[in-house]
């Protein structure tokens, strides 16, 4: 095989991947490969997730539909690499059943254009190796970026909820050194990022010796030409004080809390092994409500963990009756081979997961319908992301995290004030402030 010329980054899953995605592709563009869509490209990276149901056999397909596509297109067989969770959990595996060139995880991405020169001299590469953060050393420095901009801070998890995958395919927590994230915050911004959110399994984890994630976003906060600032995904258990406050105190903090529950009953929280409570975590939101008023909440539920009872199922529908959330995001419960769930025997059947989840995404739409139109008439600052389908319309992104649509004479970054004028189901209208003259 001679060597690619061109690629291709395909990312599914969380906004960690979408991350890793955008390291391995400036990886190739490093070793001058040009990015080409999925039906051109020499090399292909499948950048997986294992979270979502049937997710490995979802690869399966991918790949062979991308072997179609190419060889219908142009006649030609392309290099495949799988990267991300699922590399991490089938391996050899992979190998076997889809006969691809590459295997990556997400701990090892670094190494991926001496894998590409391996597999371009006939021999297929597996890399699951995990070392302790050593890939960020690695990567090349940030270039051009959007307005809005990922940076991981910290990976892995050491809390080993009963049905998660995450502690066996990204390993232990760590935290990222707090100055190579200053520096990498500073690049982004340089090349042109308005807005970073803080990306980890669970990013409210970071530390530092005694530093802790808000004493770094303090410090962020202070980055000339840094708008605006988020983090995602936390845990309720590493909310901390220190964190809380600072959603009172920094200005370029957005009003936005992603804290995932999971299920509003005790039972079912214990068995998930989450080490929270329904109250504690009805608390928490009450001190951060307390300190910034106008917070909105987002939050993840899984309906059908194995033995969920109907009481139980409508324990999750009050509590999301009492926190009101401006998003959310929920899934069936899915076993994942080798987590204790999945061994329980009492699974829930999929006709009653269906029915559960069609009740609670109508719960949680109903409130963010809620949410938005309570917005309605409040001016704020948007940030133009991209271009909208209409003549002269620009998307961009509230403090709250709406997506506003907007029409006026403005360019791709820019900071806009807006009047909140119309709300849809997803999405919101802005009208541009008109200050008056003094």
């Amino acid at each position: 095989m001679s060597p690619p010329k061109t690629f291709h980054v395909k990312s599914f899953g969380c906004q960690m991947n979408v991350y890793d995605g955008e390291r391995m592709a400036e990886l190739m563009a490093a070793q001058g490969l040009t990015q080409a869509d999925a039906v051109d490209a020499d090399v292909v990276v499948l950048n997986t997730c294992h979270i979502r149901e049937r997710a490995t056999e979802k690869v399966y397909s991918d790949i062979g539909r991308l072997r179609k596509d190419q060889r219908r297109k142009s006649g030609k067989t392309p290099m495949i690499a799988v990267a991300g969770c699922v590399a991490q959990a089938e391996g050899e595996e992979i190998f076997t059943r889809a006969k691809v060139d590459i295997v990556v995880g997400p701990q090892a991405y670094h190494n991926l254009p001496d894998l590409v020169a391996k597999a371009a001299a006939g021999t297929p590469s597996l890399d699951t190796d995990m070392p302790l953060l050593s890939k960020f050393g690695a990567l090349p420095a940030r270039r051009k970026v959007a307005p809005s901009a990922f940076l991981t801070v910290q990976e892995g998890c050491d809390k080993f909820c009963t049905y998660c995958v995450v502690p066996y395919t990204r390993g232990a927590e760590i935290s990222r050194p707090f100055a190579a994230i200053v520096d990498e915050a500073r690049a982004l911004v340089d090349a042109g990022a308005r807005e970073i959110t803080l990306l980890g399994q669970n990013v409210n984890a970071w530390s530092e010796n005694e530093r802790g994630l808000h004493d770094l976003i303090r410090d962020l906060d202070r980055i000339p030409g840094l708008a605006r600032i988020r983090y995602t995904t936390s845990h309720p258990n590493d909310m901390t004080q220190g964190l809380i406050d600072a959603h009172r105190d920094i200005e370029s903090l957005m009003p936005f809390l992603h804290l995932p529950v999971q299920s509003g009953s005790d039972r079912v929280l214990k068995a998930m092994n989450r080490s929270h409570t329904r109250d504690s975590y009805l608390r928490l939101l009450d001190r951060v409500r307390a300190v910034r008023p106008d917070i909105a909440l987002s939050g993840d539920f899984i309906v059908g963990f194995p033995g969920e009872t109907d009481a139980e199922f409508e324990d999750t529908l009050s509590l999301v009756d009492a926190v009101g959330y401006a998003q959310a995001y929920s899934f069936k419960y899915s076993p994942r081979p080798g987590t204790p769930a999945a061994s329980i025997v009492e699974q829930v059947p999929e006709a009653v997961m269906d029915e559960r989840l069609q009740r609670l995404q109508a719960a949680l739409n109903r409130d963010q319908h809620a949410f938005n139109a309570a917005t309605l008439g409040r001016t704020c600052t948007v940030l133009l992301e991209r271009t909208g389908k209409l003549p002269g319309q620009l998307i961009g992104k509230s403090p709250w995290l709406q997506s506003v649509h907007l029409i006026g004479n403005h360019a791709i970054g820019d900071l806009v004030e807006v009047t909140l004028a119309a709300a849809g189901p997803n999405s919101l209208t802005g009208i541009e402030r008109v200050r008056e003259a003094a």
